[in-house]
């Protein structure tokens, strides 16, 4: 159920209690000024059963086990999309060096490429084995969907994810406009915006189908 302040709560619960129906406790607290989302929010938190009490449904929780499978899960995410942009970054200097410095620039590539196989290597099964049992748990129990740290974390990857590709766009127009574009460049622009575009756009999907649901 989505948050809301206690009076709204509060007053939904009474009203249900003495017997007035959903449509009528809608329309009182939309001519008080409750909007839709906020009156729909509180009243879905009450089945719709026959008893003569307002039955709760079941709220999202939090528990410490859940808060480090999320935290787990997400940090991976992170780890391994950076690594995987550095890698093809490198790929990319290699198959396309400077000519002015190609002799020092193929011995500092070796590492760092052994160093973001190594990387991906190791975040993408745990990324891939965290997010099945996540899955698991929200194929299981649905309303783990709802949970705190799942909405904040993905909102936060969306907002890291907008915010990339704003500056991968700047930066391509910015060069564009000062007459600098090269291959090498254009080829890291395409990376970083596939990368950060698939990311933001699975989690906005994500989110969409959750309301879908919900």
């Amino acid at each position: 159920m989505a948050s809301a302040s206690p009076e709204l709560e509060l007053f939904v619960r009474e009203a249900l209690m003495r017997g007035h129906s959903r449509q009528q406790v809608n329309q009182a607290l939309l001519a008080a000024g409750w909007s839709d989302q906020q009156i729909r929010g509180v009243l879905d938190g009450w089945a719709q059963v026959d008893f003569a009490l307002p039955v709760p449904r079941p709220r999202a929780s939090l528990s410490a086990r859940e808060a480090f499978l999320y935290l787990v899960l997400f940090s991976t995410l992170y780890f391994f999309t950076w690594n995987l942009g550095s890698l093809l970054f490198q790929l990319i200097e290699y198959a396309l060096p400077d000519p002015a410095d190609a002799d020092w620039q193929l011995v500092r590539l070796g590492g760092g490429i052994r160093w973001a196989i190594s990387a991906l290597l190791i975040a993408f099964p745990v990324f891939v084995f965290v997010a099945r049992n996540v899955s698991r748990d929200v194929e299981r129990n649905p309303i783990k969907r709802l949970s705190p740290v799942r909405r904040w974390l993905t909102y936060l990857t969306l907002f890291v994810a907008a915010t990339v590709l704003i500056g991968d766009l700047t930066a391509l127009v910015f060069n564009l406009l000062g007459g600098d574009l090269s291959l090498r460049f254009v080829l890291k622009v395409l990376v970083v915006g596939a990368i950060a575009g698939t990311v933001f756009g699975y989690y906005l999907w994500d989110l969409r189908q959750e309301e879908v649901e919900a």
